[in-house]
């Protein structure tokens, strides 16, 4: 391996002086709030952005533990919050009653929505960039955009990076998002994968584990693990942690877990997220070295499965 991969390192951070800011983004045509929470590297200079969609019931503090680590990276890392599959969905509801409004709330009427948020979002992100008053100004390179999401969020990075819809008149792939970090990743419940996955042209990073199941929605680990194989080559990796849960990609556990939680699995996940920005949204060619060679497997333990392509 080169001596610039032995070298790398994606967990290596400095002071971790990450600034926190909640923003509100309104879409105006939709009468629609899209609430953000933005990590903020110290750094000054404009910074490639990442976007967070999160899974069902969640919200913009979901999965701290990555933004804070991107943005220590030095990312512009903006997680935004889904109005109708947020955690609005379940919070003043009853116990025995969540299940079944968090059921609802997976729907087709909240995919398309989300959809849609991300565009509005990368909008007002550009004007914020421009705009003197904002605390954003000037901080975002927008021409290196990263997507990703976990669970209905990773059906939300499908969407907008490239998945294509059997019965959608139109497509909703965001030109601007330049690499995807899928999450639970899951293959249409009808129809052939190579269709809907077959003209990707982007990198993605599908990460899973041998447990990732979730209580709603019927995507099992065939499912999962569906949709690596229906990916065109160049860019395309998959990580399948073993023995982690669906909540694997949360910061904690979720009411159900059965397996103790392993505290590797988020090292791996910060390292081989952060190697695959730094190779794809930087061009760091270390970063790539590291992915492409023995660095990813570095981190894995024996029974982690990694593989490229």
């Amino acid at each position: 391996m080169p001596l610039r991969a032995q070298s790398y390192d994606p967990l290596r951070i400095g002071a971790d002086s990450v600034r926190v800011i909640d923003l509100t983004v309104h879409d105006t045509a939709r009468a629609r709030d899209i609430p953000l929470r933005v990590y903020l590297p110290s750094v000054t200079t404009a910074a490639p952005v990442v976007l967070y969609s999160h899974g069902l019931g969640g919200a913009t503090t979901t999965s701290a533990f990555l933004g804070r680590h991107w943005a220590a990276r030095g990312y512009v890392a903006v997680f935004m919050q889904h109005a109708g599959s947020d955690d609005g969905v379940w919070k003043d509801v009853p116990a025995a009653q969540r299940m079944a409004a968090m059921r609802s709330a997976a729907n087709v009427q909240n995919t398309l929505a989300r959809f849609k948020d991300v565009p509005a979002v990368l909008d007002q992100l550009a004007r914020w960039n421009d705009d003197t008053a904002s605390p954003l100004r000037r901080r975002m390179d927008l021409a290196h955009v990263g997507m990703s999401g976990h669970s209905f969020g990773a059906v939300t990075t499908q969407g907008v990076s490239g998945q294509r819809f059997a019965r959608a008149r139109v497509g909703v792939t965001e030109a601007r998002i330049r690499a995807a970090l899928v999450m639970s990743p899951s293959t249409p419940r009808a129809g052939d994968a190579r269709a809907a996955f077959g003209d990707v042209r982007i990198p993605w990073m599908l990460m899973t584990g041998t447990v990732d199941l979730s209580p709603i929605g019927d995507a099992d680990l065939a499912s999962r693990l569906g949709v690596f194989p229906a990916l065109p080559p160049s860019g395309k990796y998959e990580l399948v942690l073993d023995g982690a849960q669906h909540s694997v990609f949360t910061d904690r556990a979720l009411p159900g877990d059965r397996e103790q939680r392993n505290p590797n699995h988020h090292r791996v996940i910060l390292a081989l997220s952060t190697a695959f920005w730094d190779a794809y949204l930087r061009g760091d060619a270390a970063a790539l070295a590291w992915l492409d060679g023995d660095g990813a497997r570095s981190v894995l333990e024996p029974k982690d499965r990694w593989q490229r392509k």
